[in-house]
């Protein structure tokens, strides 16, 4: 089979060449047992399953609530026969219906049942206080409340709340900063939009919320199905405490703390944040989205800028001491579909236990690591492109079996290790692409390829490696290309079951120039092109068959010849018979190629001299 690929590094025409080739025994299955970590401001009850889905992980949790007819709220529509209505005016505020009062400028509802709101009060306050069974459904149509000292909209007391924001109308809740005086004390009303009970937001309408604190609160569980959502907080932009689930709307989220948290530490099937539906857009200083137990990303799209992005990165390599981070969790971090982009100054993806993506599109930029896991990482579908990073994935264990990864990192492009000794990289399917400043991939253990293609674009830093693994790198099955300097230039195992051929240039090169790799009768078995200087090339694929001999050229110009499965003894052979005779030219197997009297195949010029 012939294997083209066409990416964006550079060999010079005529360099010296040595190489080697391997092949072996088979590789041991992969691990995907998690380590222990410190990683995140997450508190995890629970550790995290390696390679879960969305769907999984939404099942593992508490089911969140649902509104008694969530149809109804999805349109906007609202029977305002049936309920009771509700005029806001300072000073003037009137009730048509029952279950209502009005004392002063804040009014109380008391029944469970359907209400219908309009009007404004410049310092004024909507309670909902019902030890009803049934839900209060609260519908917004042309709302504007502010409050100078407490919660504008506040539930003290519901079996469930539902806030519908009715077609076409704009809402506004405001708080002043005097509303911030008690939010220390225990089940303090700490956010503009206030609930102790279950809290749902649905409707076409908007809803524009500041806050000095959070914005949007529930002590219970949050869930947003529809509506056009504003909010600017001082503090957390909308925190469910039991869960945080987004299946609907459109959400810009503008927050001096977290975006988008849940924070019950105390309950393993809760603390969770899931985004399954909507548009959400969240800047915020801290972290983007905060979850003490799971992140879920099932559908809808999910964009972050946390901190001041990753231009400002808080790296080893820098002395910001900032910690906000895109999406961080304390037990899985699971995307399985719709769209994240994440920009942030520290991890873009960071997780206490586990991270797994099986679908989706995610972005990346981090001035940390773009993703990071303290146990285990899988990848079992969809997109990842890191644009940005110091590191670009980095877990105690990781697996990739599909999907497509395009990742750059500054320092290591995909680093494996754990203080359990037990690091493990196993890559049997997908397309991966890595372009790294340090070390391509780094594994404090072992590393297996059985499938995929994996193309390893680095290091251009000296005393790094495109491979730079502690244990063995079997090559099993796919197809390996590594190229990056040759101060820590290192090959596939010799146990490995496919064959590789590894070169060592004995001197860098420009970019725009081509390695070929051909068998003896002339037939490409890989084509690489290459946009930064190099002086190191590593090569595993099918083709490659033990015991015959291929040939490497640069720019068309035959450079080497080695006998597959027989390497020099000797350590790498420099072009024309260097140490150990392997090299063309000398007296181990492969001798006889260019600079040894040797003829090379049929169509290709003879370069001997």
């Amino acid at each position: 089979m012939n294997l083209r690929h066409t990416l964006r590094t550079s060999l010079a025409a005529g360099a010296a060449v040595a190489l080697l080739v391997g092949c072996g025994s088979t590789a041991p299955a992969g691990t995907s047992a998690a380590s222990t970590g410190t990683s995140g401001s997450t508190t995890s009850l629970v550790a995290g399953t390696a390679g879960i889905t969305a769907t999984e992980a939404l099942a593992a949790n508490e089911e969140a609530h649902t509104a008694d007819d969530p149809g109804a709220y999805g349109d906007g529509d609202t029977d305002t026969g049936t309920g009771t209505t509700i005029t806001l005016d300072d000073a003037e505020s009137a009730v048509d219906g029952d279950g209502a009062s009005v004392e002063g400028d804040v009014v109380t509802i008391s029944t469970a049942g359907t209400y219908v709101i309009s009007g404004t009060l410049t310092d004024g306050q909507l309670v909902v206080d019902s030890t009803d069974d049934g839900t209060v459904e609260l519908v917004l149509d042309g709302v504007d409340i502010t409050s100078t000292d407490d919660s504008p909209l506040l539930v003290t007391e519901a079996d469930e709340a539902v806030v519908v924001l009715a077609d076409g109308s704009v809402n506004r809740l405001a708080d002043g900063a005097a509303s911030t005086a008690d939010d220390d004390e225990e089940d303090a009303a700490n956010a503009t939009l206030f609930s102790t009970a279950d809290l749902t937001i649905a409707g076409t309408g908007a809803l524009e919320v500041e806050g000095n604190a959070d914005g949007i609160t529930s002590k219970d569980g949050l869930v947003v199905l529809g509506g056009e959502i504003t909010i600017s907080a001082a503090d957390d932009g909308l925190r469910g405490k039991d869960y945080l689930v987004v299946e609907g709307g459109t959400l810009t989220v503008e927050a001096g703390g977290d975006g988008l948290k849940s924070d019950n530490d105390s309950d393993e099937a809760d603390g969770f944040v899931a985004v399954t539906g909507g548009s959400v857009t969240v800047e915020a200083a801290d972290d983007g989205l905060a979850a003490t137990t799971d992140a879920i990303v099932g559908g809808g799209s999910l964009s972050i800028t946390a901190g001041d992005g990753s231009a400002s990165g808080t790296s080893s390599a820098t002395t910001d001491d900032t910690t906000s981070k895109g999406i961080q969790a304390g037990a899985s971090i699971v995307v399985s579909g719709g769209e994240v982009t994440v920009d942030a100054s520290d991890d873009a993806i960071n997780s206490d236990s586990v991270v797994s993506v099986d679908g989706g599109t995610l972005v990346l930029a981090s001035g940390d690591d773009a993703m990071h896991a303290d146990g285990d990482l899988t990848v079992a579908g969809g997109s990842i492109t890191v644009t940005t990073s110091y590191e670009a994935l980095e877990a105690g264990t990781m697996t990739i079996s599909d999907g497509i990864l395009d990742v750059t990192s500054s320092d290591d492009g995909i680093n494996v290790v754990n203080d359990a000794g037990d690091a493990s990289l196993l890559i049997e399917g997908g397309s991966v692409l890595v372009h790294a400043g340090g070390d391509g991939i780094d594994v404090g253990g072992d590393g297996s390829i059985t499938g995929g293609d994996v193309v390893v674009e680095g290091p251009t830093q000296p005393g790094n490696g495109a491979l730079d693994l502690d244990g063995a790198l079997l090559t099993e099955g796919g197809t390996l290309v590594a190229v990056g300097t040759s101060g820590m230039a290192s090959a596939p195992s010799t146990e490995s079951s496919q064959a590789w051929v590894s070169a060592t240039l004995t001197s860098t090169v420009p970019t725009g120039s081509v390695i070929t790799v051909t068998d003896s009768d002339g037939t490409l078995v890989t084509e690489y092109e290459v946009g930064e200087e190099i002086s190191s090339f590593v090569y595993s694929g099918p083709e490659i068959e033990d015991g015959d001999s291929y040939y490497l050229l640069v720019d068309g110009v035959e450079t080497a010849t080695v006998t597959a499965g027989e390497g020099p003894t000797g350590g790498m052979g420099g072009m024309g018979g260097g140490p150990g005779g392997g090299g063309p030219g000398g007296g181990g197997p492969g001798g006889g190629g260019p600079g040894g009297g040797g003829t090379p195949p049929d169509g290709f010029p003879d370069v001997a001299s």
